[in-house]
């Protein structure tokens, strides 16, 4: 088949979430199929330095990321219902790129990578032969942006926070339910997520095709090991990742130091916002900012936690602490889309009490983290392989292509 995928990043190199989904859906769908690529690529990336991916795809082509000031954004969150997020990545010169490149060649299917890549669909509505339009939700943006508005309500500093999340959840609601109805197929990352999906388009064809890992990229990495008690690793300027931090390092930790001084917790990630330059200043804690490779850390950490209170999907980084056979402590919603039992693969806990005694617990117990780690990482390995998960979508291509023979 041929597939063109429009990524709102370019898949490398493949350092976070969105990057290394579509870089390993590539990389697994180029073994078949002719596979092409229109995306964005930020200022200090350099435009044709693809790397591996030129060998990957057919072609691969670049816009550079539209600027968007701070008052040309407001002015669209006031004079339009759209969500902001549906406009953060608008170029009428990818809209003008997409355009000509579905005139020249044609597709058996389109995939839309996200949310921000949706204000094209108009575009690809418009190719002559249509394709197939796959969807493919990173999240149910709108149950992101509800539990977001909830969260932030609950700190009075944070009330202009809750007030634009719940503009977003009322907007995204209705922008999502027109998507739903508009594509062929859409793609949940979770169970979750498509239930929160459905309950917008009751009736919505939407298949689970979870975040993966590549399991011999982290099960067989071999390398000197970065040590701290505590890892913590995603995008730092992704609002979920951005909350987490907080509350762990305001809520949770002062209660792992209290009976355990000495304990130290790395926050690894590229852009880390503002908002965390005061955890630097805290005993024991390390913002990291980018790494070229989070495999030491993960390696070098006792335990690693994922206190996320807003999100949804499945998470790349537990499958990877997951293949590294790292005890884990997570949140409900940390862990939200994994089949997990608490106290088997993993330690579920939701209050700041309960996380910090489940850390503490695993701090002063090497067997029993050990023994989270292989289940966890057996876990990893039965489901969650991008051999085992791409299949699954090139089935929903070839349900389309046999019904419309």
């Amino acid at each position: 088949m041929r597939i063109l995928l429009l990524t709102p990043q370019r898949p490398y190199p493949p350092h976070q979430g969105t990057t290394l989904r579509n870089y390993n859906l590539i990389k697994q769908l180029a073994q078949r199929h002719a596979v092409s690529v229109l995306t964005f690529v930020e200022p200090d990336q350099h435009p044709t330095d693809h790397g591996i991916l030129t060998r990957l795809c057919r072609w691969i082509e670049t816009v550079p990321v539209p600027p968007r000031s701070s008052g040309h954004r407001l002015r669209q969150m006031l004079t339009t219902r759209r969500p902001d997020m549906s406009w953060r990545l608008w170029s009428p010169a990818f809209a003008a790129r997409l355009a000509r490149r579905l005139s020249e060649q044609t597709f058996d299917v389109v995939e839309i990578e996200g949310i921000e890549m949706t204000p094209y669909l108009e575009v690809v509505e418009a190719a002559q032969p249509r394709p197939l339009i796959i969807y493919d939700a990173h999240n149910a943006e709108w149950i992101l942006q509800k539990r977001a508005c909830l969260a932030d309500l609950k700190t009075p500093q944070r009330w202009p926070a809750a007030l634009y999340s719940w503009v977003q959840w009322r907007r995204l609601f209705r922008y999502e339910a027109n998507l739903l109805t508009r594509v062929d197929h859409t793609v949940a990352m979770s169970h979750p997520d498509k239930a929160a999906l459905r309950q917008i388009v009751p009736d919505a064809p939407i298949t689970v095709v979870p975040n993966g890992v590549d399991l011999a990229a982290y099960t067989n990495w071999r390398g000197r090991a970065t040590e701290y008690d505590l890892i913590f690793t995603g995008k730092m300027d992704f609002r979920p990742n951005i909350d987490a931090v907080l509350w762990f390092a305001g809520k949770v930790l002062p209660l792992i130091q209290t009976a355990r001084p000495e304990t130290t917790f790395a926050i690894v990630g590229q852009r880390p916002h503002p908002r965390l330059d005061g955890l630097r200043d805290l005993p024991g804690v390390s913002v990291t900012g980018y790494v070229e490779d989070v495999r030491p850390y993960i390696a070098g950490a006792k335990v690693y936690v994922a206190p996320l209170r807003v999100g949804g999907g499945t998470r790349l980084k537990l499958m990877e602490a997951m293949a590294m056979g790292k005890a884990i402590v997570a949140t409900s919603v940390g862990a939200e889309g994994f089949p997990v039992v608490d106290g088997q693969e993993l330690l579920l806990a939701d209050e700041p009490e309960t996380f910090a005694r489940a850390v503490l617990d695993l701090l002063e117990q090497p067997a029993r983290r050990t023994k989270l780690g292989r289940a966890g990482q057996a876990l990893a390995y039965s489901s969650y392989g991008w051999d085992v998960l791409v299949p699954k979508l090139e089935q929903v291509y070839y349900q389309y292509q046999e019904s419309s023979r």
